[in-house]
């Protein structure tokens, strides 16, 4: 188990027989709970299980995190600090306490990271990797760097003075930057200047030593050990490296706006400029330096300045975790193709024969899937219309491909754009305008809502009549993240299905908001929450008749207060009550007379857990769904969702045993206390020891050999029919 401290948390009040569940002793903090998740990440660089390269990209995906965390979570608070004001949380904290509850967590956390990482490296330099100091290297290997430098990184650079005749240079948002304090004969005492390292630019953040296979040199190192170059005779006092954090909360008005694509735009120019957060100094920066950079930067030197032992920017580890050592990684991932999908047979007779498909990503290959689904759609002369949401893709995307193919091809393409998706606005941005290039009709959604269902209808001529066939999905159509996430989707043709997404669409494309009458969906900001609330209200009443109540979620996070009480209130009627919960989780499970009855766990392994369901049993007549909505408020009740029944007794099979295995997780689940803290499971002798990515991985192998197996002998049975008649 980890050694970093969990969130602070207050005292626990005895229950009676009159519970207050408007008491804020009942919840914890949203963003203390997403800390503590990380804290979980960061475990996985500590256990020895883990090969040593997956061990570095981990703490790349903590830094990555706290990165945003900042950017979006701690950036909201200043902002309501700023505007003085004070309505406390849900747990009972005011936006200034919450600042102040995670500066603590986050400096112990960070702490942590960096006792991992010198242990992590320690054993890198055993296997061949080495991250050495440019004045440790030969006077040979000094020559060659320098040339490299000369060569690649010095015309990049843009020295900056900081004197009366020049201001102080704008400063980007996770940039490293040196300041430099340096003497010159000719001119005052002591001057300052400027350095922005150009990572990204052209140029890696280790820099391969010439002569050593796996040896490197951080850029900030090696740009240090040159600056000669960029000051000819000047001394060079001090070289010290600092890195800011900007607020990336920069949204205007969506409704006031003329035109939605140029607020976006605006956003961004502003997020570019948008006020300071924190900033990052290295260990030994004098108190000086580091007030003149907090008072030039307009930041409080002692609440958002954050001194480091080491190394800034540790997410650029991200480059050294993908070295080419495969007994350093995790074995190799290889999704396999869906069962159903295997044959060269056109997707949409495989689809009508099956009636729905149930995918798993990224057990499941998302290429002969999802976008074999649109390519193929685009290609068939009888597809007449596509349409979808698109929250998040890659930028190099099939999926767009497919779609300028389609309307290459006379069809008619409609896309639903989120231009408001978090760090993807850019990229959204564009390819809006490629699809429109191509004579694609792009929407961006309603005004005031984010578009975050993930929905695919193509409309076809079949045999006999136009058919409607659907994906639902629980995440983004993003081919790099279909491999890392887990997430689920359903193929299906259901006619019912096929009306629901239908009225979505038109509700989307319009934004009128006359009563749409959906059959089999639940969307959101309408019906979704409320019909959560009446299920799990539902599921207390049967228990109490009947007993065996059980309500099963897999989400990401559980925020939204009014789902947390009404859990309680099912708990208190004895309704079993079992939360896989990734990360934010305001619900204390296991206290007596409240949450006795619930049990909270989080699944932190190989994969990023993303999928979500939701399961009633509801008297026998069991309920399955899935869903692109965590049960967060701002899902909903700010964001068009949706949540899908899986309605096929076989479908809803996969769907169970993606829960138990999870539920039975010895390996990869931690176990939440009624304090917020969690333990890690550990396996038992009589236990499976590979976690639930692992299972679930051997299990759709499986599948696809029992499938063939039974295609073969199913061949066979219509050959000897043959043969006999």
């Amino acid at each position: 188990m980890s050694t970093v401290a969990p969130p602070k948390t207050r005292r626990i009040k005895k229950t009676d027989s009159e519970i207050n569940l408007s008491d804020p002793s009942w919840y914890l903090n949203r963003e203390l709970t997403w800390l503590e998740f990380n804290r979980r990440v960061l475990h996985e660089a500590e256990d020895e299980r883990t090969p040593l390269l997956e061990r570095l990209k981990f703490i790349a995906i903590v830094s990555a995190n706290l990165d945003e965390f900042f950017m979006k979570r701690i950036g909201g608070l200043k902002q309501l600090v700023a505007a003085e004001l004070r309505d406390v949380s849900l747990d009972g904290l005011t936006p200034l306490q919450q600042i102040q509850e995670c500066y603590n967590f986050i400096r112990i956390l960070e702490g942590r990271k960096y006792e991992l990482l010198h242990q992590v490296l320690g054993l890198l330099k055993e296997q061949g990797i080495v991250i050495s100091r440019v004045k440790d290297l030969t006077p040979r290997e000094r020559k060659k760097l320098r040339n490299h430098f000369t060569t690649n990184i010095y015309p990049l650079l843009t020295p900056q003075s900081i004197d009366p005749a020049h201001p102080f240079p704008f400063i980007s948002n996770l940039s490293i930057n040196l300041l430099l304090t340096l003497n010159s004969a000719s001119g005052p005492d002591m001057q300052f200047a400027r350095v922005k390292v150009p990572v990204g630019v052209s140029t890696s953040r280790f820099i391969p030593v010439p002569g050593r296979p796996d040896g490197f040199v951080r850029l900030e190192d090696l740009l240090c050990c040159n600056l000669d170059m960029l000051f000819p005779g000047m001394e060079i006092v001090r070289c010290d490296l600092f890195r800011v954090t900007r607020n990336a909360n920069t949204e205007l008005d969506e409704e006031e706006a003329d035109d939605l694509v140029e607020m976006i735009e605006t956003e961004l120019k502003e997020r570019r400029f948008a006020p300071i957060v924190r900033m990052q100094v290295l260990e030994g920066m004098p108190a000086f330096q580091r007030g003149r950079l907090a008072a030039e930067l307009n930041i409080n030197e002692n609440d958002d300045v954050f001194v480091v032992p080491e190394m800034l920017a540790m997410r650029d580890l991200f480059e050294l975790s993908k070295l080419d050592y495969p007994h350093l990684h995790d074995p190799t991932h290889h999704p396999v193709v869906h069962p159903l999908l295997e044959t060269e047979r056109n997707i949409f007779h495989i689809i009508r024969d099956a009636g729905s498909i149930l995918l798993q990503h990224p057990y499941e290959s998302f290429s002969s899937s999802v976008e074999r689904f649109l390519r193929d759609a685009a290609a068939d002369p009888k597809v007449h219309g596509i349409k979808m949401t698109l929250y998040r893709t890659s930028s190099q995307s099939r999926i767009i491909d497919a779609l300028l193919l389609a309307a290459q091809n006379g069809k008619q393409v409609a896309v639903v754009v989120e231009l408001k998706a978090r760090f993807d606005e850019a990229t959204n941005l564009r390819l809006a305008e490629l699809m429109e290039r191509a004579g694609i009709h792009v929407t961006y959604g309603v005004v005031g809502l984010k578009t975050h269902c993930k929905v695919i209808m193509i409309v076809r001529q079949d045999f006999n009549a136009l058919r409607r066939y659907v994906h639902i999905g629980t995440g983004n159509y993003h081919a790099d993240t279909a491999r890392i996430y887990t997430d689920i989707g359903l193929l299906s043709c259901s006619e019912a299905l096929g009306h629901d997404v239908t009225e979505l669409f038109n509700y989307l494309t319009t934004g009128f908001k006359p009563r749409r009458k959906y059959t089999r969906l639940l969307t959101a900001p309408r019906f979704l929450k409320q019909a959560l609330l009446a299920k799990i209200e539902r599921e207390a009443k049967l228990h109490s008749v009947h007993g065996g109540g059980l309500i099963q979620f897999k989400i990401n996070a559980l925020e939204d207060g009014d789902i947390v009480k009404a859990l309680y209130l099912a708990s208190q009627a004895g309704v079993t009550i079992d939360l896989i919960v990734r990360d934010t989780c305001r619900l204390r499970p296991g206290i007596r007379g409240v949450s006795e009855t619930i049990r909270v766990i989080s699944i932190v392994g190989r994969f990023l857990e993303h999928s979500r369901i939701y399961y009633f049993r509801n008297s026998g007549e069991e309920e399955y769904f899935i869903s692109s909505a965590d049960a967060m408020k701002r899902n909903l009740e700010a964001r068009v969702e949706v949540l899908c029944p899986v309605e096929t007794p076989a479908l809803a099979s996969e769907i169970r045993a993606i829960l138990d295995v999870h539920l039975r997780d010895a390996r990869s689940a931690w176990d939440m206390h009624p304090d917020g803290s969690y333990v890690q499971r550990i396996p038992g002798e009589t236990e499976v020891s590979g976690g639930s990515h692992c299972q679930l991985s051997e299990y759709a192998e499986r599948r696809v050999e029992l499938y063939r197996k039974r295609r073969k002998k199913n061949k066979q049975l219509r050959l000897d029919r043959s043969d006999s008649e």
